[in-house]
């Protein structure tokens, strides 16, 4: 409202914001709220009140930061606006259209209450506008901008509509727009030659001219839509029904979508409760980095998914510069306070809520320490938004540079004048950033074609899952001006079959069709769409899901799992048992049931029968070279000279009987007690001799058998020598199989103590055992078959022990009575 000397502003707005004076104002406009919980009611008869923002967003606010964080950079350049303070003007539009042309009318219009200015001339209190992010504040601010040449560089505002020189004519942008995005994600398709899709978008401007793009697109291409679906502003549940109908019932297994986040929540939601799976979803650059989908939740739904990016930066200096920001009392920067509150859970109000006398809020201090934060605030390991902000700011100072750099009577405007940068006319401004041409830091040219759009160049992103159960983002190509590069290895089919499956043409409909059929055991398909499984490396399996190869697992009878520590025990039981009865006959050496038949064989019998516990040992752990080659030498030799052992003292029975007889008297002078070691020597070192031709010619080695169990690695020792271990095996079976007939026809012989009949029932034992061992051997698998060899060694061994030295040992100790000279005469005179 104009009076004779000055203009009066006619009102003013109440926004959330940060400010900082400058000789020159940069405005920004954010969306660092981003829901509205209440919106005032539009009754049109009063004023109405400031809506109220919720839900702090963390990355808006690191994006708002970036534009401050980069005009301090420039104030501290010499080199790049010297003598020039840029200042700033930041505010929040809470995601509203409302909020947003609000905002920026108070950046255009300015705070202060007059202007003494007849005609309400001179230049704004801003020289451009970083913002707005979204396409359709953009094209409503940039249209009455546009009337003034009032600069507007937006940072992720992408609709192709605003690339329209006429209608706005003052704006720019530093993401490109959704013309060539459209263009990448149909370059994604052909790539991978997806040409049955459907299209899912947001209804608002960025949805609908996206949309517009695609069909046009896929249609110059030969390629098919299959659906195409709007998503409801108001998460209509009845619409959201309506479009899982449509993705169940179609053929297509590719999916499209232009939409923000925010907008696309309802949808993906009723995916994970509908548990639908098998989809490739293709995400647009407005949920692509969302973290929001990239959690354990979604993973199993949403991974693999494609998306395209804006390209990457990284910023110097920005993480420390944000961990140094401090809220204070200057109610400009209120929004600093705000985002403080949200951060650490506290409050600067004075009055502090109680319930049950416990606080609700704790005070804030403002020196809370931002590093011990874990938020997207402070992290700037994929700068995107924040980066585009970053060149949009250093686009408008290389702009306001160049022009202070004009030479007076050769400028570019009339009469080869220049800009005045104490009068700045904004279109001037509009004419120097149509121009600018420069390399930020990290090495990405910067500059605006004749709309005002920026180079086309994306990331594109493959959602895969991390180890927590969430998804993380890999770079997995780049499409620079339509052209994609560095892009996984093709396929053939327009559909889309998860990792772990493949594809298989349906019969009777288009090549394009097909279903997916799970991969086999031991089969994998890595990538989405793959036409045939591979196969596993012999050392590797399919995971669960079969997407990935993983090794097998190698089994071997260990001394960690409960069979191996039962046979473990059975070996030292069996052990200490031999050793506690070399203890008693060692007492009771002078004995006659000990002394019978030679003591010393029974000590050697003994000492024998321990060896064989103990190479059990051998068998149990992970095979190793020196392993494989002791325990069945070991068990051999132990073996035979338990056996010659028995032998020896079965002989010495028949010679004893001999020897009472009148014509055999001199018996025992051949067979003597240096006789019966020497026979014992010589049938042990046959033994000896086999194991050593055997070890030298063809040893046993470790072996990773897959033959078992495709899924698992049996570790065995492989024998080496058939021949060998069969000659080892039919040595001992040739010596038992003698001393049981001979055993067997002494049976009936006069003796003290039945020594024979106690042998022929050990070695009835003995050759039970093997004989049952052949054929339970052959049927056992993996670490069973050594178990059950293990079992035989034991068995064996303590039917030996038990039928040989049982009875002696229970006459030695409860009835020592007849242990002696007189019961032995007693029966002998009975015996006869």
């Amino acid at each position: 409202m104009a009076t004779s000397s000055t203009c009066k502003l006619q009102g003013h707005f109440t926004l959330n914001g940060m400010f900082q004076d400058g000789d020159l104002l940069i405005g920004g406009l954010f969306e660092i709220q981003r829901y509205l919980k209440v919106f005032p009611e539009l009754s049109f008869r009063t004023e109405p009140k400031l809506p109220r923002c919720e839900l702090f967003y963390m990355t808006s606010f690191q994006q708002a930061l970036t534009m401050v964080f980069a005009i301090n950079e420039i104030n501290n350049n010499p080199n790049l606006l010297p003598n020039i303070t840029l200042g700033y003007q930041i505010y929040d539009n809470c995601l509203r259209l409302g909020v947003a042309f609000r905002g920026a009318t108070a950046l255009v219009s300015g705070t202060e209450e007059t202007i003494s200015d007849l005609n309400c001339k001179g230049p704004p209190p801003v020289i451009g506008i970083i913002g707005d992010p979204g396409s359709t504040h953009s094209i409503a601010i940039s249209s009455v901008l546009g009337l003034f040449r009032l600069p507007m560089i937006s940072y992720y505002a992408t609709c192709s509509c605003l690339s329209d020189r006429k209608k706005y004519p003052s704006f720019f942008r530093t993401i490109p727009s959704d013309t060539f995005q459209v263009r990448a994600m149909v370059q994604i398709l052909k790539h991978f030659g997806w040409t049955w899709v459907g299209l899912i978008y947001s209804d608002n401007d960025y949805g609908i001219y996206a949309a517009q793009s695609f069909h046009q697109e896929m249609q110059q291409f030969g390629y098919c839509v299959a659906f195409s679906e709007i998503l409801p502003n108001n998460n209509n549940p009845i619409d959201i029904q309506r479009i899982m109908g449509m993705i169940q019932s179609s053929t297509a297994r590719v999916v499209v979508v232009f939409s923000a986040s925010s907008l696309l929540i309802p949808l993906m939601n009723e995916v994970v409760l509908q548990n639908i799976t098998g989809r490739q979803w293709i995400a647009s650059e407005a949920w692509a980095t969302s973290p929001v989908f990239r959690t354990p939740r979604f993973q199993p739904f949403l991974g693999g998914t494609m998306g395209i990016a804006i390209r990457r930066g990284e910023i110097e200096g920005l993480h420390d510069f944000l961990l140094c920001i401090r809220p204070n009392n200057d109610q400009s920067n209120d929004i600093v306070k705000i985002f403080w509150e949200n951060i650490f859970g506290c409050s600067f109000e004075i009055k502090v809520k109680e319930t049950d006398g416990e606080q609700v809020k704790k005070v804030c201090t403002g020196q809370e320490d931002l590093s011990t934060t874990n938020t997207p605030f402070t992290d700037v390991s994929g700068l995107r938004a924040s980066y585009n902000v970053y060149k949009a700011i250093y686009a408008l100072a290389h702009a306001l540079h160049d022009l202070m750099q004009c030479e007076e009577g050769r400028g570019p405007f009339s009469e080869n004048r220049c800009g005045d940068i104490t009068n700045l006319k904004p279109w001037q401004l509009v004419h120097y950033l149509q121009k600018v041409n420069f390399t930020t830091g990290f090495g990405d040219h910067v500059s605006f074609d004749k709309n005002g759009d920026a180079l086309a160049i994306y990331d594109v992103l493959n959602w895969q899952p991390s180890a927590d159960g969430s998804i993380k983002l890999h770079n997995v190509g780049v499409v620079n001006e339509g052209v994609a590069t560095g892009m996984p290895p093709q396929s053939v089919c327009s559909e889309s079959c998860p990792p772990g499956t493949r594809q298989a043409t349906r019969k009777g409909l288009p090549l394009c069709c097909f279903d997916c059929l799970p991969c086999g055991d031991g089969e994998i398909s890595n990538t989405t769409d793959s036409i045939e499984c591979t196969t596993c490396p012999d050392e590797f399996w399919s995971n669960p899901d079969k997407d990935q190869c993983v090794p097998k697992e190698i089994e071997f009878l260990s001394y960690e799992d409960s069979l191996g520590i039962s046979l473990t025990t059975a070996s030292l039981l069996g052990t200490f048992i031999c050793a506690l009865v070399m203890i008693i006959f060692a007492h009771h050496r002078n004995t006659p049931i000990v002394r019978a038949n030679n003591s010393e064989l029974s000590f050697l019998l003994l000492l024998s029968l321990k060896l064989c516990f103990l190479c059990v040992l051998l068998f149990i752990g992970q095979p190793q070279l020196w392993t494989c080659q002791l325990r069945h030498a070991v068990f051999g030799i132990s073996f035979v000279l338990c056996i010659s052992s028995i032998l020896v003292k079965t002989m010495v029975v028949i010679a004893v009987f001999k020897s009472s007889r009148p014509e055999g008297k001199g018996a025992m002078k051949w067979f003597g007690a240096a006789q019966q070691r020497c026979t014992v020597l010589v049938l042990t070192a046959l033994q000896v001799v086999n194991c050593a031709v055997w070890l030298s010619t063809a040893s046993p080695t470790p072996h990773k058998n897959n033959q078992y169990t495709h899924s698992k690695i049996v570790y065995e020792c492989a024998i080496g020598s058939v021949a060998g271990f069969s000659m080892l095996l039919g040595y001992i079976g040739l010596l038992a199989a003698v001393s049981l007939l001979l055993a067997f026809l002494s049976r009936n012989l006069p003796d003290n103590f039945n020594e024979a009949k106690l042998i022929t029932f050990s070695m009835l034992i003995f050759c039970a055992v093997w004989i049952a061992f052949v054929p339970a051997y052959v049927s056992s698998p993996g670490k069973y078959a050594v178990a059950v060899e293990i079992f035989a060694i034991l068995a064996s061994s303590f039917g030996l022990l038990v039928a040989i030295f049982a009875p002696k040992c229970y006459i030695i100790l409860l009835h020592p009575e007849k242990n002696t000279k007189k019961a032995i005469m007693r029966r002998e005179v009975q015996n006869k």
